[in-house]
């Protein structure tokens, strides 16, 4: 089932989405830097369920940009909120990864129109806002985990994105207070933890189910933090029965 690039044009920047599958609409949104070709191995096992749509947020993969924005995760929210408007998705479940959990978190809570399912592949930056050197550590620690085959498509979207947004971001993420926004989430909500990735804190996911009364978690063994290529047999198969339980 082939891929295909859809471009929507967003507040003067033309916005891709690398789209496959049949069935309802899944949005898929990128981690820091990350691109839409990054999630090609979780969308080809999404697609028999959904129609899968990798959106790349602005300067981020074949997406448009301009200079020195976006500066914000609430820049991010904004642009998806009128992305998924323009395209005319409606209320749909989104599958955020890494930082894109955390905009899924504040899309959920500022346009809870927008948003029918949560699923939160990976989060960072909620509640712990740790800073860019901590983020750089950790991230460190888990690239020899990673599958080899990732690393040049990894390449390709960071050197797209470039060095001063993905800074800009990755400090905007460690000041931008998600954490009192959960409990305005009402959307039905899942949680993709792995047991090997050493990004994410333990009592973070503790803290959004403590908000989130009603989310689900599930551990991946030896799942690392790129869980979406790591192991996306299991991501889809836990996120399509999800969504058939929610209904959403």
């Amino acid at each position: 089932m082939r891929a295909e690039s859809r471009y929507t044009r967003v507040r003067g920047l033309l916005t891709h989405a690398r789209v496959r599958g049949e069935g309802p609409p899944l949005v898929i949104v990128p981690g820091l830097g990350c691109a839409s070709w990054m999630y090609a191995r979780v969308a080809r096992q999404l697609a028999p369920g959904r129609t899968v749509y990798a959106y790349d947020p602005p300067g981020h993969g074949l997406s448009a940009g301009r200079p020195g924005s976006p500066r914000t995760i609430e820049g991010l929210t904004n642009h998806l909120a009128a992305w998924l408007t323009e395209a005319g998705l409606g209320r749909v479940p989104l599958l955020g990864h890494s930082l894109g959990a955390e905009v899924i978190f504040d899309l959920a809570a500022r346009h809870p129109g927008h948003v029918s399912a949560v699923i939160a592949c990976a989060p960072t930056g909620i509640p712990e806002n740790p800073s860019v050197r901590v983020q750089l550590g950790r991230l460190l620690l888990d690239l020899p985990r990673e599958r080899p085959g990732l690393f040049l498509p990894a390449l390709a979207a960071y050197t797209r994105s470039g060095p001063a947004r993905m800074l800009r971001l990755a400090q905007n993420q460690s000041e931008h207070d998600t954490g009192p926004l959960l409990p305005h989430v009402r959307a039905p909500t899942l949680l993709l933890d792995g047991t090997h990735d050493p990004v994410i804190q333990a009592w973070t996911l503790e803290a959004i189910c403590a908000a989130i009364p009603d989310a689900t978690v599930r551990e991946i063994p030896g799942g690392t933090h790129a869980l979406t290529d790591s192991f996306p047999q299991t991501v889809a198969r836990y996120t399509l029965d999800f969504l058939r339980e929610a209904k959403a």
